[in-house]
């Protein structure tokens, strides 16, 4: 019998509200984007498949930033990462490789399409990209049972564990997944989210096997409110006397998101591409936002810590991944044994959304969950603004009450 959540969670195989993305975490929407979507709104037609060509052109220039050589004809849009997910993994056909623990929302596209999906353990540093002498063993497995691997999906700046995985992992992983004949997806998402951009080194995939790897970025990860729906991904640059429908996987792509009617809505486009200019207002309070929920992991960490339970520090995102194994005896005494009742236990308690390992590919006995750090912020709008605006939003009274009630609700479980 399938097992269901709380009333108003659903079924197990869907998750909580997730947290908040984007610039709506409380800072206003920058004025130069909030006038392009308004000078845009009588605009009645979609951008074309794929996204028009200013569209493209910007996100062109976005990853050249990046060191990553790239142009339009290289770049595909389309409305939210998860459509254009989809089409990716559908281009591409075969089995899907992914680390254990991985994104929420990747394993149901896989599942609609009816692809195999495939986790594989990451290492004890961070989370996002598998061990490569797993990733191997289980490409050889898969094979040996009659399987067809052909996909392996990573996050370098990971959701759920707000890691960075160190460059020599990714080299390594990536280069036992192209000598497997695996195409890799690189979902880039958080890669402008680093907690210390200084002293972090981030390194796509695509820099080290350029013809191998699809970059996938979602601007509602750091750069565009998450109610403009606009994702972008760069393809391997290909040559155009080669390309064609059948064989080019962008052109594939194309050919999904066209059948969905997956169109980047029309007066989204010229907001999105000016948000991909990056231009100082856009960026700045990026940077800002993401230097916040950075001291607000960092505090969450240390409250996790004190408690007796076990965390990754967090470089990335506004999200802390905790294993609280190490308090099974605390929480079985009050009628929590897996991910699922631990999800249940600590929303009611914190009254903010939890989300329960099992949601990300961790198995449901496993007592681990991903805390957002929208929480701390503030409940309304003046607190959660004034904390972003804060050099140091951990001494605000009402952040400090936040992280104060989080830590308490950890002690109460040892």
């Amino acid at each position: 019998m399938r097992q269901t959540a709380p009333e108003g969670r659903g079924p197990v195989r869907y998750g909580p509200p997730a947290p908040d993305t984007g610039l709506d975490t409380g800072l206003p929407v920058p004025p130069g984007l909030a006038g392009l979507l308004a000078a845009a709104a009588g605009r009645t037609a979609p951008e074309p498949p794929g996204g028009g060509p200013v569209l493209r052109e910007a996100a062109a220039g976005y990853w050249w930033r990046r060191g990553l050589r790239t142009h339009p004809e290289d770049v595909v849009a389309a409305p939210g990462a998860p459509a254009l997910l989809l089409a990716l993994i559908a281009a591409h056909g075969g089995d899907l490789l992914l680390p254990r623990p991985c994104p929420a929302w990747w394993t149901p596209q896989a599942r609609l399409l009816g692809r195999p999906t495939y986790h594989v353990p990451t290492p004890a540093e961070a989370g996002g990209v598998p061990d490569p002498y797993a990733l191997l063993e289980t490409v050889r497995r898969i094979r040996a049972e009659g399987g067809d691997p052909r996909v392996l999906l990573l996050s370098v700046a990971d959701d759920p564990t707000a890691t960075v995985a160190p460059p020599e992992l990714v080299r390594e992983a990536c280069e036992a997944a192209v000598a497997e004949g695996l195409h890799v997806i690189s979902d880039e998402t958080w890669r402008d989210t680093l907690h210390d951009p200084g002293g972090t080194v981030l390194l796509s995939p695509a820099e080290m096997c350029p013809d191998d790897v699809t970059v996938l970025v979602d601007l509602g990860g750091a750069l565009a409110p998450a109610a403009w729906p606009c994702a972008v991904a760069r393809f391997p640059p290909t040559d155009p006397s080669r390309a064609d429908r059948w064989t080019d996987p962008r052109a594939r792509v194309l050919d999904v998101l066209t059948a969905l009617g997956a169109l980047v809505p029309g007066p989204v486009a010229p907001a999105v591409a000016h948000a991909l200019d990056e231009p100082g207002d856009v960026t700045e309070r990026a940077r800002r936002a993401a230097a916040t929920h950075g001291r607000l992991a960092s505090a969450a960490h240390r409250a996790v810590l004190a408690a007796g339970a076990l965390a990754r520090p967090p470089q990335a995102g506004r999200h802390l991944y905790a294993d609280l194994g190490p308090l099974r005896a605390g929480l079985a005494a009050r009628g929590v044994a897996d991910s699922l009742e631990l999800e249940s236990h600590l929303t009611a308690r914190l009254g903010a959304p939890v989300t329960g390992g099992h949601r990300f590919g961790d198995e449901l006995g496993a007592l681990r969950v991903r805390f957002g750090t929208g929480m701390f912020l503030g409940v309304g709008e003046e607190e959660r603004a004034e904390a972003l605006g804060a050099d140091d939003p951990v001494e605000l009274p009402h952040v400090a009450r936040a992280l104060g009630d989080f830590g308490g609700a950890l002690e109460e479980l040892r």
